[in-house]
């Protein structure tokens, strides 16, 4: 059986899931307005004609994409469920707006929308259906900004009902050997920052002890600097609780080297607050 041949999963409740999610998009969307990367060429028509093996939107005028703002799942079982929810479009009409410049393969960086009424799906737009299911992850990627925090609220109501990829616990951050299991692998993890070192050209976020063995988070000089313009310091950050994402790196042991600003939430209590 291909891809194309499997179901789409359906949402239970998708009426009232499509409401959530309708409204957490509607929020204002301050954060990447001016970056060059997140600036919005005019809507175009297109219909989607396939989809490649992560996810890439094949298009009918012969031109890829990909969405913006999330992640493709590493998971063979979540992939397969997203393609499937993707490919029950398939010859539909969707509205894009690429961000930004094409990335290096020639794809374009696009919201998109389905054009025509899609009674079945919870919600038109492409990427928050996707992050609603748990199917994927909030992620900016090479971009130095998120260009959609919106969907990262849409992330907290799938992670809250345990819906795909936040129905198991990952590694927890002191959990060295663990986290050298995902080397290579996208991750979203949380813990308390145990200790900030500030140094001239990165700075690095240690979540545990000196002795121990779990995750570092290195942050770069320019990424540093965006943090601090939000209010945050190396005191303002040591114990505080944080939620991090990106890729398993070793470096002296494991590390998330994060480019984006937008992929580190200062969390309260159970809200997440991009800072």
């Amino acid at each position: 059986m291909t891809i194309a041949q499997r179901r789409s999963p359906r949402l239970r409740g998708g009426r009232r899931l499509g409401l959530a999610v309708g409204a957490a998009l509607a929020l204002p969307n301050p954060a990447g307005a001016g970056a060059p990367e997140c600036r919005e060429a005019p809507a175009r028509a297109e219909r989607l004609a396939g989809l490649g093996v992560r996810g890439e939107l094949i298009l009918a005028s012969g031109q890829r994409a990909v969405l913006d703002g999330v992640r493709w799942p590493d998971r063979p079982d979540l992939a397969s469920e997203a393609g499937a929810w993707l490919l029950a479009r398939n010859g539909r009409s969707l509205t894009l707006v690429a961000r930004g410049e094409s990335d290096r393969w020639g794809r374009s960086h696009v919201d998109a929308t389905v054009a025509e009424t899609d009674a079945e799906a919870a919600t038109p737009d492409l990427a928050a259906g996707l992050v609603a299911l748990g199917l994927v992850a909030v992620d900016a990627g090479e971009r130095d900004t998120l260009c959609r925090p919106a969907l990262l609220a849409v992330e907290a109501g799938a992670r809250r009902r345990g819906r795909g990829l936040w129905g198991q616990a990952g590694p927890d951050v002191r959990d060295g050997p663990a986290l050298r299991a995902r080397l290579g692998h996208f991750v979203v993890m949380q813990g308390a920052v145990r200790w900030v070192g500030e140094r001239p050209r990165r700075t690095y976020l240690d979540f545990a002890g000196r002795g121990e063995d779990g995750l570092t988070v290195t942050v770069s000089k320019r990424t540093w600097r965006v943090l601090q313009e939000r209010g945050l310091s190396a005191a303002s950050l040591r114990g505080r609780e944080v939620r991090v994402r990106g890729v398993v790196e070793a470096w002296r042991g494991p590390t998330l080297d994060i480019a984006s600003a937008d992929m580190i939430e200062v969390l309260d209590g159970e809200q997440a607050q991009r800072r």
